[in-house]
């Protein structure tokens, strides 16, 4: 970490943007690996495992970050899972959730999330510019997500850190059978410097270097991760994809 990254907070701890930038200059590709109770199509996914050890161990691999999903009706999830995860690691977490209100972000900074997660599809336009403008003042980073070319249009001029392009249908709760077509598809479209994640449907390296080769600065793998057999192995297969992938 930087001097400079320390005088302004947002040194690896506090910015998702930076800490994918490090991976990618260590020569690994950035994967944002996630810890989610549920999923409506996969049931039960942490199994009885203590959510704060499964995040320690996930840092080993090593990941850019954590993401942590915390709706509860849909996956099970609760803020003080993101309190736990946030407490047990010293990179970046990113907080998921159903995120329309400027109190929800307070939670978060409160919770210890350096990123959250905003829905294009969800969120008028004025909605979106002031909750973007309410994490900034609580030094967070944004990760806006969209799904479609309306959507990425629609928040192309905002000003904003990340952008997401969710390979599977979150208003269906992502209950689709995808793959990183729609990565492909779309990151053409995502003008700017801004940083550009894959989210869902990776469940191989060679998703990984599909959605990099595409565009893609990093991705998100969440159910995959929490499925896998041998969790180290498979982050680190992820990784060693490389970069430039």
């Amino acid at each position: 970490m930087s001097k400079n990254d320390n005088l302004s907070g947002r040194g690896l701890k506090r910015s998702l943007s930076a800490s994918i930038r490090q991976r990618q200059c260590e020569g690994r590709f950035p994967v944002i690996s996630e810890v989610k109770v549920r999923s409506e199509k996969e049931g039960d996914l942490l199994c009885g495992r203590d959510p704060a050890t499964f995040a320690r161990e996930m840092v080993w691999c090593p990941v850019a970050g954590i993401s942590v999903v915390t709706e509860p009706e849909h996956f099970g999830g609760y803020m003080g899972l993101l309190s736990a995860v946030s407490a047990a690691v010293e990179i970046p977490v990113l907080h998921k959730d159903f995120i329309t209100t400027e109190r929800q972000i307070e939670e978060s900074a409160a919770c210890g999330a350096s990123a959250i997660l905003l829905i294009t599809e969800m969120l008028e336009m004025r909605q979106m510019e002031r909750l973007i403008e309410k994490a900034r003042s609580c030094g967070l980073e944004t990760l806006v997500e969209a799904h479609g070319l309306a959507e990425v249009r629609k928040v192309q001029n905002l000003s904003f850190d990340l952008m997401g392009i969710n390979n599977r249908d979150i208003t269906i709760l992502e209950v689709d059978d995808t793959d990183v077509s729609k990565t492909e598809e779309l990151a053409g479209c995502c003008k700017g410097s801004r940083i550009l994640i894959s989210e869902s449907s990776i469940s191989s390296a060679a998703d990984v270097l599909r959605a990099g080769r595409s565009g893609a600065d990093a991705v998100l793998v969440g159910t995959a991760v929490l499925k896998a057999e041998n969790m180290r192995h498979f982050l680190d297969e992820l990784t060693s994809v490389g970069w430039p992938p």
